[in-house]
């Protein structure tokens, strides 16, 4: 069975996640590597995946049109990250010197 491993981009659907793979690959004739990301949709079953989420997605039969993979596990949980980024953009916005501050004072 063939497993990849990505980061949830979606998880607004009813038991159905969205992961992006990325990977590198090498141009045949300048011998450079390139990132290339691909979506893929799979099943959660009972787990429950937030948006962020490293997991792990293992290859299984056709569950529907699109849906040929399954979460096997989550690997890293990305919902802390996603609020502390937020913290430290509301911060550094808040930090910005006013230009009042920046003239000398007399």
């Amino acid at each position: 069975m063939r497993t990849k491993k990505g980061i949830v981009t979606s998880a607004k659907m009813q038991k159905t996640v969205t992961v992006t793979v990325n990977r590198l690959v090498m141009h045949p004739k300048y011998r450079k590597r390139y990132p290339m990301s691909k979506k893929f949709l799979a099943d959660t079953g009972d787990l429950t995946i937030k948006e962020g989420d490293t997991v792990l997605i293992g290859e299984t039969r056709p569950i529907s049109k699109n849906k040929h993979f399954r979460v096997l596990e989550i690997l890293q949980s990305g919902s802390g990250l996603a609020s502390l980024s937020l913290e430290e953009e509301l911060s550094s916005h808040r930090e910005k010197p006013t230009r009042s501050s920046l003239s000398p004072s007399t």
